[in-house]
């Protein structure tokens, strides 16, 4: 939250969704109350540090890490919220006072705190006693949201227990100290909200707990049409010139529609700061992560995620809580499947609650300066990501010397950044897969393996067990930092060396290799040629290009399904 939103929410005061609470070095007593009643109504902000009048008071500076730390321990008490819903608050610094933020969203569970249910109008926090209210919200809740409907014939041999474990890794790597990374399964399912007894007595596990953990077959005998489709229409508009269909759980689902988006979209360099991020992975996996996060999966129509040459389009299923284009400043989120949801917070895969919008708002004019954005409510969900046709994956003309001199230098840079990133995610997570970070850093697997053999290789880290099971170590920092300067003033030397004859025996060198990997494999792509010779896909396409023009290599079949053929005469001449 910005301090422009902060302000514009204390001037319009408090309401059925904004509550301010006075803390300066203690929690209100009456502040899982709050809680309980926004989870069990439409969720709502708390901020923490306000008087209700609305002057900042703000949070002794000494008391904040202390303060933090018990709203998450006590969100996760089912003694003080039954069932628990994990929260955190945010630090917002305003005119030299901090306040706290507690973004409450919508639960798909009634919620108790300590034994009474809560609900909220625009007076404030309100007791529900009698027994019928109390199953007119259960009943509500469950009509809304099917994520939470329960199927007991479904046991614990139906799930996939490695997935289990990997959702264990990503919470641990996103968040170290975590307190659901030491429960046991059975007990991490529970205060997760993936296994429950329904109103009708029933009890076991949620649509919610299958669609992450199911085994394939699990989840297609509970949600039949569920799928989510993914195509490419640059040239062949009536049908599609690549397609991805996705039936598989909730977690290997969004590493796809990545892996997808990444083969198709351009990432531009951009520093934010002293950090090069990924304005791709800024914008898109925050909307992959809504139609996985939002979607209602009882809906037969699929999910759809189309790439065009000057658009992206997003779909969902939905039960609309509103209608009509939303407007991102006078927007409120809802989430559609607050189980879902959450558990797609506490792996990172998204940041809270309508974080999609406002990353889309910030970073998508960065990405492409003809983007626009549009987000519509009905009962398909639609997302309008208007790029222009330069974010496409498509190469560039540039002139042999300047195109291996730019391709030198960037591969450089390039490589010393994704080592960085690896390490950084490697300190976050020991034991994260290949395949985890080829989508956060949004690398092939083939690239990501190279570089982990190379930091390997110069004893950067070290690989503790086996590839399935086993994790990997930092051996010295130092080593790293040295051995990233001495490619540094190495590369900067030979980089003031160039000429037209090193570019001549750099490109003989690299058409070699190409040549080799076509022998090897004749139906390799650009990209993976650019990450096993370390060049460009630029410096492939070009170096393709003039193999073809001096016969030495010919294209057989289309560019997608076809194949490379060496001439041996060429080579032999």
């Amino acid at each position: 939250m910005t301090n422009e939103e902060l302000k514009n929410i204390i001037k319009s005061g408090e309401n059925i969704s904004v509550e301010f609470k006075e803390a300066k070095r203690q929690l209100p007593e009456n502040l899982f109350e709050t809680i309980c009643a926004f989870l069990n109504m439409e969720g709502g902000k708390i901020l923490l540090g306000v008087r209700d009048d609305g002057a900042i008071l703000g949070v002794d500076p000494e008391s904040i890490a202390r303060l933090k730390n018990d709203i998450a321990n006590l969100s996760n008490n089912h003694q003080k919220l039954d069932p628990v819903f994990m929260l955190s608050a945010h630090e917002i610094k305003y005119k030299g006072k901090t306040v706290l933020l507690i973004d409450v969203p919508v639960s798909s569970l009634v919620h108790k705190c300590n034994g009474v249910v809560y609900a909220r109008n625009e007076e404030g926090d309100y007791r529900i006693t009698r027994l019928e209210a109390i199953a007119g919200l259960v009943n509500r809740k469950q009509s809304y949201f099917t994520e939470q409907r329960v199927y007991p014939y479904i046991t614990i041999d139906d799930l996939n227990t490695k997935l289990l474990n990997r959702a264990k890794r990503l919470i641990q790597g996103n968040s170290p100290g975590h307190p659901w990374i030491e429960l046991p399964t059975d007990e991490l399912l529970h205060r997760a909200g993936f296994y429950r007894k329904a109103s009708d007595g029933a009890e076991g596990f949620t649509l919610a707990a299958i669609l992450f953990f199911g085994k394939d077959e699990t989840i297609q005998s509970v949600a039949p049409a569920y799928k989510f489709d993914a195509l490419l229409r640059k040239h062949n508009l009536d049908r599609y010139d690549d397609r991805l269909i996705v039936r598989t759980n909730l977690l290997d689902a969004y590493d796809l529609l990545m892996e997808f988006i990444a083969k198709h979209l351009n990432d531009p360099f951009y520093l934010e700061g002293d950090l090069r991020i990924s304005l791709r992975d800024k914008i898109f996996r925050e909307l992959v992560a809504n139609i996985i996060a939002h979607r209602e999966y009882l809906d037969g129509r699929p999910a759809t995620l189309i790439i065009y040459k000057d658009k992206v389009v997003f779909t969902n299923p939905n039960i609309p809580h509103g209608r009509g284009v939303i407007d991102p400043k006078h927007f409120t989120p809802f989430s559609k499947n607050p189980t879902i949801c959450k558990f797609m917070l506490q792996t990172g895969r998204i940041e809270e609650v309508g974080s999609g919008i406002r990353n889309v708002s910030k970073y998508l004019p960065l990405y492409s300066k003809q983007g626009k954005f549009e987000f519509i409510e009905s009962d398909m969900f639609e997302t309008n990501i208007f790029l222009g046709e330069l974010t496409l994956q498509t190469a560039q003309k540039s002139s042999p010397v300047s195109s291996q001199i730019s391709s030198q230098k960037s591969t450089h840079e390039t490589t010393q950044k994704t080592t960085q990133k690896m390490i950084e995610l490697i300190k976050e997570n020991p034991h994260i897969t290949r395949k985890e970070m080829a989508v956060k850093i949004g690398i092939t697997e083939d690239g990501i393996k190279y570089n982990l053999r190379k930091m390997q290789n110069n004893k950067i880290i070290k690989r503790i067990g086996p590839d399935k099971g086993g994790f990997w170590k930092i051996i010295n920092q130092k080593t790293f930092k040295s051995h990233q300067q001495s490619i540094g003033e190495s590369s900067h030397i030979s980089s003031q060396r160039i000429t037209q004859k090193t570019t001549h025996e750099t490109t003989q060198k690299t058409t070699q290799k190409m040549i080799e990997l076509i022998k090897k494999n004749p139906y390799i792509t650009r990209k993976e040629m650019a990450v096993k010779v370390g060049i460009t896909e630029d410096g492939v396409k070009y170096n393709l290009l003039k193999m073809q023009n001096n016969k030495i290599i010919k294209r057989i079949g289309p560019d997608k399904g076809g194949y490379w053929k060496v001439n041996k005469s060429k080579m032999q001449e």
